[in-house]
């Protein structure tokens, strides 16, 4: 992508100034100066990795010392939905008739935009418009916590995945700085994601795309620019326009360890039929698929999930996310207005 870093003159003509004035003019407070982080070594490697890809390293501890540890993110964080619901339950939090109204709403308002969109990607609209309305509720709930804070507290104080989240304040470092963006102001979720997709710092720097013209995509507070980004994001993973989604499963007393293979398809539909688990559907016997089992409220139920499937869950690693956001793609076709 092409972008314009608004503020990034500003920024180099002030450090012979000094410190101070680099920091007013980037809009941090002195009473952010105090943070938790400062003297750890490994904020010390974000600092000089940032500083390696064209940060201001003194801009860079300035913005990392105002970093502060947040207990709310690290409970957070133990506890994602996925792992602790049953799929009916976890499909009830999305699979509302508000949720779908307002998608019917989103699509309606943004009907020009996500046309464009769809034909440019082959990423059908109403996929765009469910990933955003699970993601944000059509960007109304975009996330509380200041992405330093979550970036920093999940990176320093997460030992578990202190590896990836090191990685995205890296990444965020450099998107604030190149972009001229507030990095004090920009907000997300608990795990540092961002606007209405909820982009990681590494995510937005690989896959956001303005919708129009060469600035830098605003997925904050542009929704033709979020749209955009969505779209092409699961363009890059691999969408196949017109592909089949998921298939409902005949199940034929499956082996157990089928459903444990993980969520890239390694088998085609034919072998999976001669291990127990058909297809409601015709289906393409040489094509891969993911064999599916969730639990609704009178037992499990199987599906398929084909090639596209799988895209979707390069979005968010679960297949009770990729799910959610099929069955809400589809409530929303269907509470569409007849054209």
């Amino acid at each position: 992508m092409s972008n314009i870093p608004r503020l990034l003159s500003a920024h180099r003509g002030l450090l012979i100034g000094g410190s101070l004035l680099l920091w007013l003019a980037a809009g941090f407070s002195t009473s952010a100066l105090a943070g938790d982080y400062s003297d750890r070594e490994a904020a010390k490697a974000v600092i000089l990795a940032a500083q390696e890809a064209g940060v201001d390293p003194v801009w860079a501890q300035g913005l990392v010392d105002s970093a502060a540890r947040q207990q709310s993110i690290l409970d957070a964080i133990a506890r994602p939905a996925e792992k602790t619901k049953a799929w009916h339950e976890y499909r009830n939090i999305f699979l509302t008739d508000r949720r779908i109204r307002e998608g019917v709403s989103f699509w309606s308002t943004h009907t020009e935009t996500l046309d464009t969109v769809a034909i440019r990607t082959g990423v059908p609209a109403e996929l765009i418009v469910a990933i955003i309305g699970v993601e944000t509720y059509y960007g109304r709930i975009t996330g509380s916590y200041r992405v330093v804070d979550a970036l920093a507290t999940l990176a320093f104080d997460y030992p578990r995945r202190s590896a990836f989240f090191t990685g995205e304040l890296e990444q965020f470092l450099v998107l604030a700085w190149e972009s001229g963006k507030d990095p004090l102001a920009l907000k997300g979720s608990y795990a540092g994601a961002m606007g209405y997709g909820q982009f990681m710092p590494s995510s937005y720097r690989a896959y956001a795309r303005a919708y129009e013209g060469e600035d830098a995509p605003d997925i904050w507070d542009n929704p033709a620019d979020a749209i955009a980004s969505v779209a092409h994001y699961l363009k890059a993973h691999g969408w196949r326009s017109g592909g089949t989604v998921v298939a409902d499963g005949i199940p034929d007393d499956p082996d157990p360890a089928l459903f444990d293979s993980g969520l890239k398809p390694t088998k085609t539909v034919a072998a999976l039929a001669l291990e127990g688990l058909g297809a409601a559907a015709p289906l393409d016997p040489a094509e891969m698929a993911t064999p599916l089992r969730l639990e609704e409220e009178d037992g499990m139920r199987y599906w398929l999930g084909l090639h596209n499937f799988y895209v979707i869950t390069r979005y968010n690693h679960s297949a009770m996310y990729a799910m959610a956001v099929w069955d809400l793609s589809q409530a929303i076709v269907a509470a569409r207005p007849a054209s």
